[in-house]
This record gives C-alpha cells, structure tokens and sequence, in this order.
C-alpha cells in the first residue's frame, strides 16, 4: 500500500495541501494588516466574518486532502463568555492542529513561529500568545496575558492549550502545566481521539520522525479523528486558590472520559530522559522520582541554576561531612516534610540516618542541566577532589553512580582508560582530555560493562538513546506512585 500511494496519491495529497495552505496566506495577511489590541476585543467586522469563514473552509480542505475525509465532532463548543480557555489533550501529533483550524482559537506559541514564511502568517493571524525563549521574564508575562484575555468576558477570542506541555503516545496524559488555571477562570476540556487501525499520527521522540509520519499519514486511505467537547468545568473556590489542584482534577475528567490512566510524568521529565548527554539514564532510574520530590519541594525551574549554586557552595565548604535529616533540613532551608523525608530516603544509603550532601548537590546538577554531562562531572570533581584536585575510583563511582541514579555501578574499565599512567587518581582535566576524545565514554566504558550484570541497569534500556521512560504506558508508570523502594546510591 505504502509503495502504491508512494508513486500515485501521495505527491497529489501533498501538493493539493501544500497549495491550501498557500491559498490561505493572502487571506490571513491581508486580514492581519493594520490590527492592534483595541481592535481585536471588538466583535468581529462583517468583513473579517467572511474571511474567517474562507480560512476555515480552505484549512478543512486542506486535511481533506490528508485523508481526513470527515472529522466525528461530540459535545458542544463553549462560547467565550462561558469558557474563555480550551484545554485540549492529549497531545500526540502535529495533526492536532485540526481542531485549532477548525475554531481558530487562539493558542500558545513560540515567537520564532511568526517569522516562519506563510505559516507565520496564519499563525499571526488566530492572535496567539507569543512565548519568548530569548526573554527570561516569558514565563511571568505568558501567564499574565493569558490572565488578561481568560478575565476580558468573552471579548478576546478563547484560547486553545494543550496543558500537557509535550507530545505523548496517548495512552495515559502526563502531568498538566498550570498555565492554562492559573486564571482560575472555568474551562472547557476538549479531548482528541485518533481511532485508526494503523497509527501513522503519534509524534513522540521515539519512533519515525515529523516527515515521515507525514508520507505515512498521507499513504493511508483514510485517518479518523474524534474531537470531543466535555461540559464546561467550573473551578471551586478552592482550585481558584490552587491551580495545580484544577490543573488535576480537570486531567482526571479528561481521563475519564478518554478511558485511560494518568501519571505523575511531568513535560520536564520527559527533558531529563531525552537530554543528549554524554550519560544516558538508565529505565531504573531515581532521578526521576527525585526531579519529582524537587518540584514538590518548592524549588522552581527559574531558580534552579541559582540554587545549584548556593547548595554547591555550602557542600564545598562541608567537605566529606555526612548530616542527618535535621541538618539536612536546616541545609536545603526547608522545614522538615513527608518530602523532605522521602528525598533524603533517596540518599541515605545505608539506612543510618545520615547522608552525604555531595550526592544531592550531583543529582539536581543533572536536574538542573540534563544535557550537560561534563558540567556535572567538573562540578563533582570539585566536591571530591582532594587537596591535590584529584579523586579516586571510589569517589568516581560514587559520583557516576549519583549521577545516572542507580545502586551500583562498575567504573573500573572507564577509571583504568582514564589514568593511563597508573597512578590510581585522576584529575578533572584527565577526565576531561578522555571525554574529548571518547565522546561516547559511557557507551564504550560503562554500559557495555553492565551487559548481563547485576548493577541496575536493565540491558533493555540499551536501545533507547537518551531515554529512560520507553513511553508513558499505566504498565511503565505504576511503579513511580508506590512509596520509595530505591535509593540514588
């Protein structure tokens, strides 16, 4: 069939899509010229009318032309004074566009996306929020826009967010973002549903890529999509209070009404197990049960790389020093918690109540900066270095072992091709020389010696790069909520 539609409907499809999206762009351009925020709280002129009717009809032959034949539409769509925001899920694919072609809400995206020819202009056109990457306030002035249009009384068109903040394979949602309650304004849920016998539609980091699940998906002879509008939620007053717990209680309907199970997985989760470092975690890992207790502990991404620094000062200073759970408390400035407890559960190794406050200062480097393997590892060789700046085997281990977030780990192989000149220690710069040349040092030293080993990396983590979480399956995922078994160390 591939090979059929490959040299027959295939470069029709894409050229008939290819040319609806041109076709779209004078309409979008023109219509877009001249508005400023004044113009766009007022209803719509009878001219724009037209021109949103055109756009919707010329998008909606556009994925006909990708074998979306019909779209199932259930439930009801909120009008704006009813629900100022759409929080749609899951999110799996490019191809949930759809139901944003379909209302021409307004959405959240990147600021780069303006500039891309013509869809830039489409885009410009459904007045979305911009998100600046460049711009470290972002995040603040992102929730504040979204606060101002969700409180505007219908004026502002309704904006359509996809809460879980990344692409997933649809068989459990991950964590909601709080952007989307912050407001604390009603939402209407939206879920997408693609019931085809062949998926050609999830874009995940796993598996084909954007352009080839788009010649998939344009080989295929039909594809289904459902989209259903739920009833409106209207928040209590006390998820108005607290947006995590809307956030949760509105991707438990969702889930009801998808059939399937959710998890704690958070969109920076999925940026610790993909991060292309020199380490690749293993699927057993702790550290995502300690990005989790991270979070939960108040620490937030924005001041991440601040705090790294001030707790990796104060270890520096305490050397070798073991504390215990009050110190440990007094150290993070943290009142003693059930989380607290369970993060320093993580580190206590060998159950004696006290623990190394090196290790944790290693594991939120790797929270912190994922994709940064030799950051971590020269910031360790400064906490275990000795007076003469060198560590030895044992201290490597410890922090390789903190650092991938298993029990044990063997580093001799990787120690021995490091001190080339037998001296039983290295030096960050031996280490670091090595690196440049062995650019896949945990490939070649660590995990070919763990084959068949009892040391807590599975063998069948080997052939995911960089991945630790396979997918987002109940049957990977029912672990993570059971009280902690496992320690970093």
């Amino acid at each position: 069939q591939i090979a059929f539609m490959t040299l027959t409907l295939f470069p029709i499809r894409l050229f008939f899509a290819a040319f609806m999206m041109l076709l779209a762009w004078p309409f979008a351009f023109i219509a877009s010229m001249g508005s400023d925020e004044q113009e766009l709280e007022k209803p719509l002129s009878w001219w724009r009318k037209i021109v949103d009717i055109l756009l919707k009809a010329i998008m909606r032959m556009m994925w006909l032309a990708g074998g979306f034949h019909w779209i199932n539409v259930k439930g009801r769509r909120a009008l704006p004074a009813e629900a100022a925001i759409l929080t749609v899920a899951p999110h799996s694919s490019y191809f949930d566009a759809i139901p944003v072609t379909m209302t021409f809400a307004s959405i959240v995206m990147k600021a780069e996306s303006k500039d891309i020819p013509v869809w830039g202009t489409l885009i410009k056109y459904i007045r979305p929020v911009f998100v600046s990457r460049s711009d470290q306030d972002s995040r603040r002035k992102t929730v504040e826009e979204i606060k101002k249009r969700a409180q505007s009384d219908g004026k502002w068109p309704q904006i359509m967010i996809f809460p879980e903040g990344t692409c997933t394979n649809r068989s459990c949602l991950i964590t909601f973002k709080p952007g989307a309650f912050i407001p604390g304004v009603p939402v209407q849920p939206v879920v997408l549903r693609y019931p085809n016998k062949l998926d050609t539609i999830t874009w995940t980091w796993q598996g084909p890529g954007a352009l080839e699940i788009l010649w998939l998906t344009l080989c295929q002879f039909h594809n289904s999509v459902e989209i259903e509008f739920l009833p409106v939620y209207i928040p209590s007053e006390e998820e108005r209070k607290n947006p995590v717990l809307y956030a949760n209680n509105v991707r438990r309907v969702m889930a009801e009404a998808l059939g399937v199970s959710v998890t704690d997985y958070t969109f920076e989760d999925c940026q610790l197990a993909l991060a292309e470092g020199q380490l690749r975690l293993p699927s057993d890992t702790c550290l995502l049960e300690f990005a989790k207790l991270v979070r939960s502990l108040g620490l937030k991404p924005e001041t991440l790389e601040d705090d790294l620094n001030r707790y990796a000062a104060s270890a520096m200073k305490m050397k070798n020093e073991k504390v215990d759970l009050k110190e440990f408390s007094a150290y993070l400035e943290f009142p003693v918690s059930h989380t607290l407890e369970s993060m320093f559960a993580l580190f206590d190794e060998n159950e004696d109540g006290i623990i190394d406050v090196r290790e944790f200062v290693i594991a939120l480097s790797v929270v912190c900066k994922p994709s940064k393997t030799l950051e971590t590892i020269k910031l360790a060789f400064q906490l275990y270095q000795s007076e003469n700046g060198t560590i030895t085997e044992e201290d490597l281990a410890h922090v390789l072992k903190t650092a991938m977030g298993v029990s044990q780990i063997d580093v001799t192989h990787l120690f021995r091709a490091v001190d080339e000149e037998e001296k039983r220690e290295i030096t960050y710069d031996d280490f670091y020389r090595f690196a440049e040349l062995h650019p896949h040092f945990a490939e070649d030293y660590l995990y070919a010696d763990q084959m068949g080993a009892e040391s807590g990396l599975e063998t069948s983590s080997l052939s995911a790069p960089n991945g630790i979480c396979t997918d987002f399956s109940p049957e990977n995922t029912e672990g993570k909520n059971k009280p902690l078994q496992k320690k970093l160390n």
